[in-house]
């Protein structure tokens, strides 16, 4: 048994099911960002967290998995690309941390995929563009950065 410490659900809002975000063009930042070591151990992927910033969807949550460094060298070519349109869509070229990817705004593609596992409908990144541009692997974009002295406490220049 574990005590629940007088837990009252007439005090707590009852969590919902989210369905899939609906195929479409969103407004997003990233808001988080973390490598993390592949299931089978022989590699690591960029985690990378995108909440839509806009729209009737404004708070909802999507990710991308990067795999950067994977035995397959094709799978690495299709995530170092994938950054490569990440970064031209928020203007960071040379990004040193994935920190310089947050809290810009760009446009995201987002579909819907069937997962192997339950059948369900999951959604997808298809691709990314500057904020206002065509979605997709994208040209060189210029797009504002994040002020050099933007902390965590500090607010995100799409919320001023």
């Amino acid at each position: 048994m574990a005590s629940l410490n007088n837990f009252d659900a007439n005090q707590v809002d009852p969590s919902v099911a989210l369905d899939p975000l609906p195929a479409g063009k969103y407004i997003a930042v990233i808001s988080e960002s973390e490598l993390k070591p592949t299931k089978a151990g022989g590699g690591k992927y960029l985690q990378l967290t995108f909440q839509i910033i806009e729209g009737e969807h404004k708070g909802r949550l999507v990710w991308a998995r990067l795999n950067l460094e994977n035995k397959s060298e094709m799978t690495v070519k299709i995530a170092r690309g994938e950054l490569s349109a990440i970064c031209r869509a928020v203007g960071v070229m040379q990004p040193r941390d994935s920190v310089e990817l947050h809290n810009v705004p760009l446009e995201i593609n987002v579909g819907l995929k069937k997962r192997d596992d339950n059948g369900e409908f999951t959604n997808v990144i298809k691709g990314y563009a500057k904020k206002g541009g065509s979605v997709g692997g994208g040209g060189a974009t210029t797009a504002p950065r994040p002020a050099a002295n933007a902390g965590p406490g500090s607010t995100p220049p799409w919320k001023r």
